[in-house]
């Protein structure tokens, strides 16, 4: 036979492993997740109650959950589940129709937390809505992994480079004579476009004249020209 007070006795005294004290304030909760309200008190204790009842949410849909004393020996099916209808106020008589004769305590807490319950479930529709940003996690280890395999791809092509370039130096020089049947045409070609490119490579910053460059550039064009005509002529102050 079932009694009820000396479950919670045994509870409330004893250890339980849906109880959860918190430190800051004086009030113990219950991870129970038939508990219709969260807290731990003998109304709301869904262990030492023989006769209760509680909403559950499931794929955003709300359930009536009832647990009456006739099946108490058939823990299988101890609970009844009751789908309740999408519309607010018909499911609120629903749970009315289902819990006519339950107190009222029962009733009202019911009530409270499928009203909670369609609450959250009109935000999370419309956070849904919303153009929110999307975390993502980031794998450390495969990025480092990653990283080496990136610094090791890229010294190989290094020396890959490096090899080509050596090989091209000693075939112009001349090294290995007819060893290679390489056409002549071909190999020269690829030689002045490498010289081509490194030539349009080649190029450099310089600062810009100065009024003591810009008159020793005068006193050469003077030179110059005394030298070609004989005669020296007169010196034109040049302005930058």
């Amino acid at each position: 036979m079932q009694n009820d007070e000396l479950i919670w006795q045994n509870i409330n005294l004893n250890f339980c492993s849906y109880k959860v004290r918190a430190k800051q304030q004086k009030q113990t909760f219950c991870k129970n997740e038939n508990n219709v309200t969260g807290l731990c008190n003998r109304q709301s204790c869904p262990l030492a109650n023989s006769r209760y009842a509680t909403i559950r949410e499931e794929k955003g849909i709300c359930y009536l959950y009832m647990k009456v004393v006739e099946r108490a020996h058939t823990p299988k099916t101890m609970w009844e589940k009751i789908k309740l209808h999408k519309n607010y106020e018909k499911a609120l008589a629903q749970i009315d129709k289902h819990l006519i004769y339950w107190p009222n305590f029962n009733i009202h807490k019911c009530k409270q937390r499928y009203t909670k319950i369609i609450q959250y479930l009109i935000r999370m529709r419309k956070l849904r809505k919303k153009n929110t940003k999307k975390l993502v996690s980031r794998d450390l280890k495969m990025e480092k992994r990653e990283s080496r395999r990136e610094a090791k791809a890229l010294a190989a092509a290094q020396l890959d480079q490096a090899i080509e370039k050596e090989l091209l130096e000693r075939l112009k020089k001349g090294t290995y004579g007819d060893i290679y049947n390489i056409n002549k045409d071909v190999f020269e070609k690829v030689v002045e476009e490498d010289e081509e490119e490194e030539s349009e490579s080649e190029s450099e910053f310089v600062e810009d004249f100065d009024e003591s460059d810009l008159e020793d550039i005068e006193d050469y064009e003077l030179e110059m020209e005394t030298e070609t005509s004989g005669a020296p002529k007169q010196r034109i102050k040049m302005t930058q």
